[in-house]
């Protein structure tokens, strides 16, 4: 008869893991395609807000990349540097603040609130949506850091089998 080995799961984070990874595959596209279309013109809607789409893009990537792996990771049941409870907290709290630094930073670049009239209507309406998907990421970051911090504190560990006794 095998041993069972017990692992530490918790089973809310696939979920928002993977609404953030979504929201971050968007936000890269959309972000990508405005710093090469943007670069093709070279117009800009201020003078930092270049700068700033490449801080978004950046932002993306990197909740895309970490969000994605620390899901699988937690799904699989593997226990890794970044799939620790702790790791994750640092990671979330840090991409909060670099989330929320760039949404405020790129609301705060914009020259007007609406986007009604003009001739770049669509440019503006891109630039509304990197600004709301900037702050649903930080809110989702948010969120997903109290729900961890909560679930720590709560001292409900959740032990399941691991799948690889199965092979």
């Amino acid at each position: 008869m095998r041993a069972r080995r017990g692992v530490i799961r918790g089973h809310y984070h696939p979920f928002l893991f993977t609404l953030m990874a979504l929201i971050a595959a968007v936000e890269l596209g959309l972000t990508a395609f405005l710093f090469s279309a943007g670069g093709d013109i070279s117009i800009w809607a201020s003078p930092g807000y270049h700068s700033l789409l490449i801080l978004l893009c950046f932002e993306a990537a990197w909740t895309l990349v970490f969000s994605t792996a620390y899901m699988l990771w937690v799904v699989d049941g593997a226990i890794h540097l970044l799939a620790n409870v702790a790791s994750s907290v640092f990671w979330l709290l840090l991409t909060a603040i670099l989330w929320g630094t760039g949404a405020g930073l790129i609301h705060s670049s914009r020259n007007a609130g609406s986007c009604f009239g003009g001739t770049s209507t669509l440019r503006c309406r891109q630039s509304l949506t990197v600004e709301a998907l900037g702050w649903t990421e930080f809110a989702l970051c948010c969120a997903t850091l109290v729900v961890t911090v909560l679930w720590m504190r709560s001292g409900k560990k959740l032990y399941v089998r691991d799948n690889r006794t199965f092979v």
